[in-house]
This record gives structure tokens, sequence and C-alpha cells, in this order.
């Protein structure tokens, strides 16, 4: 599985490579499984993956973003869950922060979770720099996170696209002010290169509280749909696959804005009731500063 996983996230950032920054591929293809919009690019990198998977492993399932759950017949051993181009915006830009995201799973009874994936593996379209974990065997490069408990110092990304800015701010708006200063916030367009910023000691942290806000307030839902054209668009379980072992493996800390584990959570699935939050930061202390400051409610998310 992780020759598998590392042979198809390599093979479609080559396919997609070419392309990278190009106009054409803006071009609208309909709508993902998960509601999102559908780009030429996107749609091209989906077909790659089945022609791939089709020919190299035809015994083994699949589920990615736009496709849903493919399973060829029989009784399939394994799921690959598969991102083909997570931060699809930035890759139409010609950004570096657009990421390939394989994660490898065994089927099982077809509901696995996130506890359950074995192989992560991310590859950088751009550089072709690429993450490998396997569950329990670390990750390959090696590499050094920071050290930082600090929130004022503090270095870290999050995500705003398809969510109501004036609501994300509302939650997250002290953890920006005190360290946008004295640290630095960005938003690079893609959870997995995000998550794996703190991997390489970049950045100290990730946090995404889109599902809590929805859950503690539910009201605000009503706000997202808006935005999204009808649909949630919070993280996927397919955004998320592969980055979290890869950054557990690497000694993160990761887990939903609860400060829960995600390891109990669904693998396959989209739509808001699957969609997962997520706070990964550097080292324990900074983790649990960072929840300590998510209170939707308290924090004014639902008012007018």
């Amino acid at each position: 599985m992780r020759e598998l996983a590392v042979g198809l996230a390599t093979a479609l950032r080559e396919e997609v490579v070419p392309d990278l920054g190009g106009h054409a591929g803006r071009e609208h293809a309909g709508a993902g499984a998960g509601g999102d919009v559908t780009f030429a690019i996107d749609e091209r990198a989906e077909s790659y993956m089945e022609r791939f998977l089709g020919e190299r492993a035809p015994d083994v399932a699949f589920y990615s973003e736009d496709r849903g759950l493919v399973s060829p017949g029989g009784s399939p051993e394994w799921v690959m869950v598969v991102d083909p181009i997570d931060g699809t915006r930035p890759a139409m830009a010609g950004f570096e922060g657009a990421c390939v995201s394989v994660a490898a799973s065994p089927l099982g009874d077809g509901e696995p979770t996130f506890a359950d994936v074995h192989v992560g593996c991310i590859v950088e379209i751009k550089s072709g720099r690429s993450f490998v974990a396997e569950r329990g065997k670390g990750v390959q490069p090696t590499t050094g996170l920071s050290a930082n408990t600090d929130v004022t110092r503090m270095f870290w990304a999050y995500g705003l696209r398809g969510r109501p800015v004036r609501r994300v701010a509302e939650v997250l708006g002290e953890l920006i002010d005190s360290s946008s200063v004295g640290g630095g916030t960005f938003d690079l367009g893609s959870a997995t290169y995000d998550m794996t910023r703190v991997v390489t000691g970049q950045l100290d942290a990730y946090v995404e509280p889109g599902s809590r806000m929805i859950a503690d307030v539910p009201a605000v839902r009503e706000e997202f749909e808006r935005i999204g054209d009808g649909v949630v668009l919070n993280n996927s379980p397919y955004d998320l696959a592969a980055a979290v072992l890869v950054c557990e493996e690497a000694g993160a800390i990761v887990t939903d804005a609860y400060g829960e584990s995600l390891g109990p959570r669904k693998l396959l699935g989209s739509g808001a009731d699957f969609q997962v939050s997520c706070v990964t930061a550097c080292t324990p202390e900074l983790h649990a500063r960072i929840v300590a400051e998510l209170e939707p409610g308290s924090n004014g998310c639902a008012k007018k």
C-alpha cells in the first residue's frame, strides 16, 4: 500500500504540474460529491486517478473528492482516500500551496476511521517535495517541529474558502490579534499544505473551527450554506486523511476544535455530516492554548 500510495501521488503530480497556473484549468466542470466546484484541472486529475487505479490496482476501492466511493466487484480489502488536488485555487494561480493527498486504509466493515489509516503520502505539486508516513513507523523525510508554546509568537494558518468570514473572524479574532505582530497569520489555500508546514517547522499551527461553529451555534449553518451555494464547505475526511497521519507521525498534536482525537471519525464521506474541524500544533502547550480560545458561542459568531 505504501508503494501504491506513493506511486499514485507522484503520478498525479506529474499529470497536473504542466497545467499549474494555466487559465484553462479554471473552467467549471460541475460539482464534486462534497458540493464544491469541480474545476477543469480537478476533473483531469480525477480522471487520471481513476485510470491509474483501474490499471495498477483494480481490486482496491477508492474515495475521492469528486467521485465519492468507487468500489470494484467482490470484497476489496483496501481503500485509497484521495484528494488529487488539495488547494485547487492555489494550483490554478500557480502558487506553491497545492498538494496531492493519498491515504490508504483497510476497508474492513466498510466504515473505516481516521485511526485505520495505515499510509499517508503528500506530494507538493509545484516543488515535487513529498511526505510519506506509515502508522507507527514515523514520517520521511524526518523533520524538526517548532518548539513554540507562546500564542503571541505563533506563526499559523487558517482557511476561509467557502466560510463566512465575519463569523470565522469572531471565533479566531483573539488568536489573530494576539499573534499578527509578534508572530504571523496566513491563509494559504490548502489544509494539507498548511498542516505539512507544521511538520517542516515553518508554521506552529493550523486552525480550522468551521464544523465546531455549526455544532455549537446551529444558526450559523445558514451562513455557511449561503457562502457555499447551498452546501457547507468545511474540511472533509479526504482533505485531512493523509495529513493527519503525517503530522501525528512527525510528533505534532492533531485534534478537532474541541481537543478531541480525530481517530474515531469516519473516513469515507462528504458533506456536513462527515466534515471535521481541526487544530494541529507543534507542542501540547500551544495546542491547549489554541483550543481554549475556540468558543464559538461566547466569541459571538452567532451575533447578527
